[in-house]
């Protein structure tokens, strides 16, 4: 996901900077924390690398190099699993770098952090719609990021996933006949989510409910929009069927 930063140019740049005043002497101890973390990151050793990379920001706060050390650490994290840790760690990164060019990584890892964690379609949206909200920021933020297509990608796939777990509560609602609740929720999908592909199944379902409730026709301009907007769907052939 993120390329690893050279060694050689951060001893460069630390070598570099090296004088008779001390200075030199004071920030090579962050080198010699940089090639701990990396051999810890290249070895797969996430966690370990993680608290090298955060120990060179916390010591060397004001080093040009801070910012990239908050990257991998947050890096490391997430590929320890730890997407908790690792949220902390971007967080810490827009509070203290929020103009940096690799925000819209940031952006990016924050929302597969939550992506990550994405649980089963019969609960709560959750980390679903906080996915979806770090996706969608960095989309409309940084539209021509390298990035950017693969957060589209995971919009479209988080859209049809929450609007899945609409439609399992709406179907419960049905079960148990608490219509304003099933209509409810399934008009949500027609306003939200009609791009998903939840919505020929909504428009069905919406007009069941109404035929419940006994308003015919209500239920049948959900059934006309149905024919009309997705005349090939399986939905559709399902409506035709019972309207025979």
């Amino acid at each position: 996901m993120k390329k690893i930063f050279m060694l050689c140019a951060l001893g460069f740049f630390l070598f570099g900077c090296a004088g008779s005043d001390g200075v030199g002497e004071a920030e090579l101890p962050l080198k010699d924390i940089y090639e701990k973390a990396y051999e810890e990151f290249n070895d797969k050793h996430y966690e370990e690398a993680a608290n090298e990379f955060l120990k060179a920001e916390s010591q060397y706060p004001s080093s040009s190099w801070s910012a990239d050390a908050l990257i991998m650490a947050a890096y490391s994290q997430y590929m320890d699993k730890d997407f908790a840790g690792a949220l902390l760690t971007a967080d810490r990164f827009m509070r203290f770098h929020p103009g940096h060019k690799d925000v819209p990584y940031i952006l990016y890892l924050r929302g597969m952090c939550y992506y990550r964690q994405v649980s089963d379609v019969r609960r709560e949206p959750g980390m679903s719609a906080y996915a979806l909200q770090q996706f969608q920021q960095l989309v409309e933020r940084f539209p021509k990021s390298e990035y950017a297509e693969n957060a589209e990608n995971k919009i479209n796939i988080l859209k049809n996933y929450i609007a899945g777990k609409v439609m399992y509560s709406a179907r419960s609602d049905m079960k148990k006949e608490n219509w304003p609740s099933a209509i409810t929720r399934l008009q949500s999908i027609i306003t939200d989510a009609q791009e998903t592909v939840m919505t020929p199944e909504a428009l069905f379902r919406l007009s069941e409910c109404y035929t419940a409730i006994g308003l015919p026709e209500q239920a049948a301009g959900y059934s006309e929009m149905l024919k009309l907007n997705f005349p090939d769907n399986e939905w559709t052939k399902k409506a035709v069927k019972k309207e025979k």
